[in-house]
């Protein structure tokens, strides 16, 4: 995937996951009890571009944040 597009992704999200107020532990945390096998540190690495994003991931983060996949994926 073009390093450009996923980091707009990665500041997608942690701008959402910062609107609601959530750390990247908490994420990871909410994302793990959905049944996502990631840790804080991975998460942090999504943010910042250094790690893809898994199908599985994609939807429980919308669903934890509560956006639309377009809010997610807008670059």
């Amino acid at each position: 995937m073009n390093k450009e597009i996923e980091t707009a992704i990665g500041n997608n999200i942690r701008a959402l996951r910062e609107k609601k107020k959530l750390t990247q532990e908490q994420m990871a945390a909410k994302l793990q009890v959905n049944g996502c096998d990631i840790t804080r540190s991975a998460v942090a690495k999504i943010e910042v571009g250094q790690r893809h994003l898994y199908p599985d991931e994609i939807i429980m983060l919308k669903k934890i944040l509560n956006v639309e996949y377009d809010e997610i994926f807008n670059i």
